[in-house]
C-alpha cells in the first residue's frame, strides 16, 4: 500500500500552533475575525535508470520513471471569544511518489507520500481549537496567514491546542526547512527523520498540545493518538493501549545581533508494534515483523535542532535525531539515526528578493536489530530489498525557487541518493523535480 506522508505546513501555520518569540511591538493591526487562505502545489519527479544488483518488494525501480502529485489546501479560521480561534482545513491530494513511494528511507518528495489511491481525494485534514491565554510581556502583532488570524496578542502566552493536527505543526520547527512546497523536499531534511511521530496514513492525528512561551524560551508538550496499524488510517482511541508523548524545549538567542534558536525534544510512543528481535529469533513468525505485534511495545528517542540567521538573506540549520530501533517503524519513515544540515539563501543578493536557493545533506542509519532484519530478507512498510549490504543512506539536495509573483513560484530540485534504503548494492539514484506553487 502506498502511504502519503503529510507535507510540512507553511512557516506561518507552524508559528501559529507553536509560537516562537515575535518581533518587538509595532503599530497595532486591525483585528481579523475570519480568514480564508489557499495553496496548491504540483510536483513532478523523475530519475533515470540506475544500477542495482537485485531488487525486492520495497525497492525503488532501477528503470527510468517519473511521477506527479498535486496537493491543494483551503485554510479557514474563525475568532470565537477572547484568545480562542477555531480552524478547519480541507485538503485535496492525489498522485503517486516514485515507485509508489518506497525504496528510499529519507524519501525525496514531501509532496507525495503513501496514499493507497492516486485518484485525487478530499479529506478533512485539520480541525482544531486553539485557546491562547496572555501572560503579559507587552503586545506584539500577529500577521495574517494560514491558520493564523491577524491582530495582536501578549508576547508571553500559554497556548492550548485540541483537535486534529499534524504533530510537526507543534514541535520540531526549523524555519529554514519545514515546507516541501517551496523549500527542501526530502523527508530527512524537512523533519527530524528518527522521530517516528504519531500519524495516520495521511500524516494527521488527534490530540492535545500545550505551548508556554515566555520571553526567550518555550516549553511544549502533547499527547496524541497512534494508528491501530502501522501505515494505515484507523486510529486507536483508547489511550490506555496506545499513545504518543512528546515534550520540547526551545531557546531563542542572538549571535552577532542576528537571531537564532535551538531546541531539543524527547518522545515516547506506545503502540501495538512488532519486535525485530522476535521476528529474527523465532522461525514461527516467518521473518515477518508484523506477525509479532503486541500492545506494550514502545519507541523512545530524541531530536535536536538549531537554526541561525547569518545575514544578507543567508541562514543555516542542523538536525540530529535518534530512536532505539527495537520495534517496527509505525508512522513516519524507517530511519533510526539521522543527521541533517543545510543552508538557504534568499535572492536578495542578486536583486531577486522573492527567490530562494538551498543546499542540504542528510545522512541516515538503522539500529543493529533493524539492520539485521532487513539483511535477513525482512520487509518494512517503506524499505526492503530482500537482502542488504548495509551502508548509511546519504541524500543531498539542491533547489532553486523562482518567484514569478508574490502568489506564484516555480522550483527545481536535484537530489543524488547514495546507498538507497541503506543498501550498497543499489544506486546511486539521481532524482530531478519540477514544482509549481500557488498561495494566497
Amino acid at each position: 500500500m502506498e502511504k502519503r506522508w503529510r507535507w510540512r505546513p507553511w512557516p506561518l501555520l507552524v508559528a501559529a500552533l507553536a509560537p516562537p518569540a515575535l518581533a518587538e511591538p509595532q503599530e497595532a493591526q486591525p483585528e481579523e475575525r475570519v480568514s480564508v487562505h489557499f495553496q496548491a502545489t504540483v510536483a513532478t519527479q523523475a530519475h533515470p535508470s540506475f544500477p542495482a544488483a537485485y531488487s525486492g518488494r520495497n525497492s525503488m525501480s532501477p528503470d527510468a520513471e517519473s511521477a506527479t502529485s498535486v496537493v491543494m489546501d483551503l485554510f479557514a479560521g474563525l475568532r470565537l471569544w477572547s484568545g480562542a480561534e477555531v480552524y478547519f482545513q480541507p485538503e485535496l491530494a492525489g498522485g503517486r511518489g516514485l515507485s509508489s513511494t518506497v525504496g528510499v528511507a529519507a524519501f525525496p518528495s514531501g509532496e507525495v507520500y503513501r496514499v493507497g489511491n492516486p485518484t485525487p481525494t478530499i479529506i478533512p485534514a485539520r480541525i482544531f481549537l486553539r485557546q491562547r491565554i496572555g501572560l503579559g510581556g507587552g503586545r506584539v502583532p500577529v500577521s495574517a496567514g494560514p491558520s493564523q488570524l491577524r491582530g495582536e496578542r501578549d508576547r508571553d502566552a500559554l497556548t492550548i491546542t485540541v483537535g486534529k493536527v499534524s504533530i510537526p505543526d507543534f514541535v520540531d520547527n526549523v524555519p529554514f526547512s519545514n515546507d516541501p512546497h517551496t523549500h527542501f523536499m526530502s523527508w530527512g531534511l524537512f523533519a527530524s527523520a528518527a522521530y517516528d511521530y504519531p500519524a495516520d496514513t495521511r500524516g494527521y492525528t488527534w490530540g492535545v498540545a500545550a505551548d508556554l512561551s515566555v520571553d526567550w524560551w518555550s516549553v511544549r508538550a502533547g499527547m496524541f493518538l497512534e494508528p491501530q496499524y502501522s501505515n494505515l488510517l484507523p486510529m486507536e482511541w483508547d489511550i490506555r493501549w496506545a499513545r504518543g508523548l512528546v515534550a520540547e524545549f526551545e531557546g531563542r538567542f542572538t549571535l552577532a545581533d542576528r537571531p537564532g534558536a535551538a531546541r531539543i525534544l524527547g518522545f515516547l510512543n506506545d503502540a501495538r508494534m512488532g519486535s525485530y528481535r522476535q521476528a529474527l529469533e523465532d522461525p514461527s513468525f516467518g521473518l515477518d515483523v508484523t506477525a509479532t505485534r503486541a500492545f506494550g511495545r514502545t519507541k523512545a528517542g530524541f531530536a535536536a535542532s538549531a537554526n541561525q540567521d547569518l545575514g544578507e538573506g543567508l541562514g543555516a540549520f542542523v538536525r540530529v535525531s535518534y530512536d532505539d530501533g527495537a520495534n517496527e517503524t509505525w508512522a513516519f519513515t524507517e530511519i533510526d539515526r539521522s543527521a541533517a544540515l543545510g543552508i538557504v539563501q534568499s535572492g536578495s543578493r542578486w536583486n531577486r528578493p522573492g527567490d530562494e536557493a538551498g543546499v542540504g545533506l542528510v545522512v541516515s542509519g538503522l539500529s543493529n536489530l533493524h539492520r539485521r532484519y532487513l539483511a535477513a530478507g525482512g520487509y518494512g512498510f517503506l524499505i526492503g530489498d530482500g537482502a542488504l549490504r548495509y551502508g548509511p543512506e546519504v541524500l543531498g539536495e539542491i533547489y532553486y525557487r523562482l518567484a514569478l509573483t508574490r502568489e506564484v513560484s516555480l522550483g527545481a530540485n536535484y537530489q543524488p541518493i547514495f546507498n538507497p534504503a541503506f543498501n550498497r548494492d543499489r544506486g546511486p539514484i539521481h532524482v530531478f523535480t519540477g514544482r509549481a506553487h500557488v498561495a494566497f
